[in-house]
């Protein structure tokens, strides 16, 4: 299968800095699949998101978008049509003064007909679990609902992959929980690409994959389950391990025969229970 984002060598300098953010990245994005990428602050996570559809163009090498060359100016409409984007601050994306308004907002400026932007509209919003409030004005939401909104002003344009930048780090544990589920559904229910970009280790339990990038390069890619395990390395990077992960790794390191591989807290339980 193609790959729906390929990365050849990636270099990014930020003018005036003398250090590089990102330092020869290779990496592929895969049709259908939830990457999640993780990292400190200053890793160059944040600047990776960006060159996924063209906000930022590489200093060195190229990045392609179904096939699309993000330094080709003439094709920056249909990259930013293919690869949806959303960021940590839901005010900063909220443009209308009503729900259904603001989702409809970048499908009327592609240019698509009033019918089908009503189609679209209507259909983003159920799918993100805000159709019974297509009529309420954005600002009296929760951030987790304006969230919600901001990814189906992005379905809305029917991408076929969405990226989300750090989109939980301003919301409170139940804002955090409705955006994960809400993307997790969208990528297994209507295989959209999910990258989801993130500094809380929790979010990324349900990914395909786990990217830990460190000082712009990728210092650990693979499934979460195998990531989570090189606790040593998280440690360094000034990550930690979920909380199930943790507990399993202790309960062996205190001589309890159990598997540490286990992610979610009923899987969890169920290791331990099976040993006991």
């Amino acid at each position: 299968m193609e790959p729906i984002i390929k990365i050849e060598n990636l270099h990014y300098l930020y003018p005036g800095d003398e250090i590089e953010t990102l330092c020869g990245i290779d990496l592929e994005l895969h049709p259908g699949t939830f990457t999640a990428v993780l990292g400190r602050n200053g890793s160059g996570k944040s600047t990776l998101a960006k060159h996924l559809n063209a906000i930022l163009t590489p200093t060195a090498g190229r990045v392609l978008v179904c096939g699309m060359d993000t330094a080709d100016e003439s094709q920056l409409l249909r990259i930013r049509a293919s690869v949806g984007m959303v960021f940590q601050n839901p005010d900063n994306q909220i443009v209308a003064n009503v729900v259904e308004d603001d989702v409809a907002f970048a499908p009327e400026n592609l240019g698509v007909e009033p019918q089908e932007i009503r189609r679209r509209v209507d259909a983003a919003l159920r799918q993100v679990g805000m159709y019974e409030f297509r009529m309420h004005a954005p600002h009296l939401l929760s951030g987790g609902q304006k969230q919600r909104v901001a990814i189906a002003g992005v379905i809305a344009m029917q991408p076929k992959c969405i990226v989300l930048d750090e989109p939980t780090a301003m919301l409170d544990p139940s804002g955090r929980r409705e955006v994960v589920e809400t993307v997790t559904r969208l990528c297994r229910e209507q295989g959209i690409t999910v990258v989801l970009i993130t500094h809380h280790m929790n979010e990324c339990v349900g990914a395909d994959r786990l990217i830990v990038m460190s000082n712009g390069i990728i210092a650990a890619d693979g499934a979460p389950k195998a990531v989570f395990q090189q606790r040593e390395m998280l440690e360094r990077e000034g990550l930690t391990v979920p909380v199930t992960t943790a507990l399993l790794q202790e309960l062996r390191a205190a001589g309890m025969d159990v598997p540490t591989d286990a992610l979610g807290i009923d899987e969890c339980a169920g290791r331990i229970a099976a040993r006991i």
